[in-house]
């Protein structure tokens, strides 16, 4: 079901118990956010038990405090996002599909964010999962509901530095992020017998320039328009190379 405007007004408002105005969207399977312009003013959004895949495409919403995420797909987080709401304090993203300590770095542009929950995720079994968010979210007090301690931020310090001279180790992760969606399973990879995603059959050539159009992708209207030309069965524009005309 999409996000629309009929959605959204539709929806249950409400005074939460910290008083806050809420907006309930819970388990409508909504794949994408869009049209939250016609909400109004709230300061709690709860988009739990939907099918979400990157957090972003929010309109300027300086009053939400609190997003509730849980349990959606979200994979990766657009990073204009702290701009867009610039006073998020809590974050709820338990059950979601995040998988590289990278993909959290917009995290660390919340200039107010205090209480982020990652649990679930695949990325807490990484390796200094902690103290790489500790590190790249200086404002955050409590991460999975465990009140962050002096010493684990000494601890973030001596792994990865500063910000200004980051430790070899800190850059190595900073160049490791996820793919917004898997090329494998876009070249037929996950597709049944008869789906249009098993036709779909990419050259070596044209296979790369994917790899590539998908690690640009910085909005989510660029990647839902690879989504959808792929789901379809169709190469995405661009994506074609002509051998004659290159060589």
């Amino acid at each position: 079901m999409r996000l629309t405007a009929d959605l959204i007004t539709g929806s249950l408002s409400y005074l939460n118990p910290l008083k806050e105005r809420e907006l309930d969207l819970r388990g409508h399977r909504i794949p994408a956010i869009e049209n939250l312009g016609v909400a109004g003013p709230h300061d709690a959004i709860d988009l739990t038990d939907n099918d979400i895949q990157v957090l972003g495409n929010f309109p300027l919403s300086p009053r939400i405090r609190t997003l509730l995420l849980a349990r959606n797909r979200i994979a990766s987080l657009q990073p204009s996002l702290p701009n867009a709401v610039p006073g998020l304090r809590n974050l709820v993203l338990t059950g979601n599909n995040l998988g590289e300590l990278a993909d959290l770095d917009a995290l660390g542009r919340f200039p107010r964010l205090t209480h982020l929950v990652l649990t679930d995720n695949p990325v807490t079994k990484k390796e200094h999962y902690r103290y790489w968010v500790l590190w790249r979210c200086p404002t955050v007090r409590f991460l999975d509901y465990q009140k962050v301690k002096d010493a684990e931020r000494q601890k973030a310090r001596e792994l990865f530095g500063s910000a200004e001279a980051p430790t070899e180790l800190a850059s190595r992760i900073m160049g490791m992020k996820s793919k917004t969606f898997d090329v494998g399973a876009a070249n037929g990879a996950a597709g049944g017998p008869g789906s249009k995603l098993s036709r779909l059959k990419l050259t070596d050539k044209e296979h790369k320039k994917l790899q590539e159009m998908i690690k640009k992708a910085d909005s989510l209207e660029e990647i839902i328009r690879l989504e959808k030309a792929l789901n379809e069965g169709r190469l995405p524009p661009g994506i074609m190379v002509d051998d004659a005309m290159e060589e």
